[in-house]
């Protein structure tokens, strides 16, 4: 058995063999030649090489993957197809309300579209759109903010169609928690097996004639050829499309970020259990506070919870995802004050990824034309919706198709790498996010103890919300 299968639960439940396809081999009487040449095959790389094949077939498509199809975060995540974007209700806010909709409801189908796409290829990911449900669950104050955050939402003309306040009974016939004070529902959002979607995405573009080298990881890259230990790659347009390994390849790291979010997964739960739960159609869930909760019931009964990670100074990676036992203690404690009956349940995996944030939290689709690079990234852990809609759109950047994609506020059409903001060089990037994480740590522990004066709850409130501000 080969380290891929043990990268997460999602990786360990395929059933086909993880080997890798062929590497790419130096020619030395020429490079190969291709139109487009993208660099990661996750989601983002995938789907973009898909849309680009569906309207223009003819084109040569060359992805190069420096481990397998899914090692990185689209192997990793917690399985939530959301249709949002990070940042979206600052990014739109200032349109016109007529455009503003149309926006979101572009936004809104995006668990559609990928629907579509798995019944069209035959891609079995486990696909339930069951909606997602955001919970006041612990202490009162979330009941508070996410009252705050519904009315911002319709101040954005967002309706009930959209976002619907559920009383705690009604919550209870969905999810049943031991201390719900009320949630938002919307039906936007989707639960997928992550790795059978990117695995299966990787053999339908394969079918399509997209060339794949994995175990080919790139060491270098400029306008129009990319280059591994093993050969080069020339074309007239480049992709990277590495996300949360933007810092191994200069100078996407100063803009994309790469942080961890850890999860863990139960063992299969049996029946009277899951009937004191709920989540009976495949809905996410998470509960309101900036320790960013989030969590699925499995298709085999396992519960899937993960919580806010970390990031390492100088934005190191990680690659060893073996949680320690304070990051297991952590997210043992938030789920037994949600589930107090699985308290004690066995894990028996948990894991981790890399997943990149852009600063300002903003994430961005671009095309620079006059050195004929397209990217998308900083999905700041929204990405597997996010990456879909970005495979779109750079595929209709790169094709200089004229489309609704292109005229929104994440897009930056004929635009040097350079325009995208850039994160503070370190220490402060590292001084500076230890700081707000420990300010919302510091927020949780007041919060959740019912005994914290009136005083010291406001205070820690105030400390964390101004704490976040920085972050945008």
């Amino acid at each position: 058995m080969n380290s891929w299968r043990n990268i997460s639960l999602w990786m360990d439940q395929l059933e086909e063999p993880l080997q890798a396809r062929a590497a790419l081999q130096a020619d030395l009487q020429a490079d190969l030649q291709a139109d487009v040449a993208i660099i990661g095959a996750g989601y983002t790389g995938l789907w973009t090489a898909y849309y680009l094949k569906r309207q223009a077939p003819q084109l040569r498509v060359v992805i190069l993957e420096g481990e397998t199809a899914g090692f990185g975060a689209s192997g990793r995540n917690g399985g939530w197809l959301m249709g949002n974007l990070l940042g979206e209700d600052r990014m739109l806010a200032a349109l016109p309300a007529t455009e503003r909709k149309a926006s979101f409801d572009m936004l809104h189908g995006i668990p559609d579209e990928v629907a579509a796409v798995v019944e069209r290829e035959g891609i079995d990911c486990d696909l339930r759109k069951g909606g997602v449900l955001y919970c006041a669950a612990r202490y009162p104050e979330q009941e508070v903010r996410l009252r705050e955050y519904l009315a911002e939402l319709r101040a954005l003309g967002l309706g009930e169609e959209d976002y619907r306040w559920l009383a705690p009974s009604e919550l209870g016939e969905q999810l049943r928690m031991a201390n719900a004070y009320g949630a938002l529902y919307s039906p936007h959002c989707a639960t997928i097996q992550p790795a059978r979607l990117v695995r299966g995405l990787a053999r339908c573009v394969q079918g399509m004639g997209v060339e794949l080298y994995e175990r080919s990881p790139v060491i270098d890259w400029q306008p129009g050829a990319v280059r591994t230990a093993q050969g080069r790659v020339t074309a007239d347009w480049v992709v990277p499309a590495i996300e949360g390994y933007a810092a191994t390849l200069p100078p996407l790291g100063n803009h994309q970020l790469p942080v961890q979010s850890l999860i863990v997964a139960t063992e299969p739960l049996p029946a009277d259990v899951w009937a004191g739960i709920g989540l009976e159609r495949g809905q996410a869930f998470s509960e309101f506070s900036r320790q960013v909760t989030y969590g699925q019931r499995s298709l085999d009964d396992r519960l899937i919870f993960g919580a806010r990670g970390g990031y390492r100074f100088g934005g190191r990676l990680r690659s060893d995802f073996s949680l320690t036992r304070d990051e297991l203690d952590l997210r043992r404690y938030l789920m037994g004050e949600i589930f107090p009956q699985l308290r004690n349940v066995r894990f028996t995996h948990s894991w981790g990824g890399n997943l990149g944030m852009a600063r300002r939290f903003h994430p961005h689709m671009l095309r620079d034309a006059c050195n004929r690079i397209a990217l998308a990234g900083g999905y700041g852990g929204e990405g597997v919706g996010a990456s879909n809609l970005a495979g779109r759109t750079l595929a209709d950047l790169i094709l200089g198709h004229d489309s609704e994609l292109l005229r929104q506020p994440w897009v930056l059409a004929d635009s040097p790498v350079s325009r995208l903001s850039r994160w503070e060089p370190e220490p402060c990037r590292w001084l500076g996010y230890n700081a707000i994480i420990r300010s919302f740590v510091h927020e949780d522990e007041v919060l959740a103890n019912p005994r914290s004066p009136a005083w010291r709850r406001r205070l820690a409130q105030a400390v964390a919300g101004r704490m976040e501000s920085l972050m945008s």
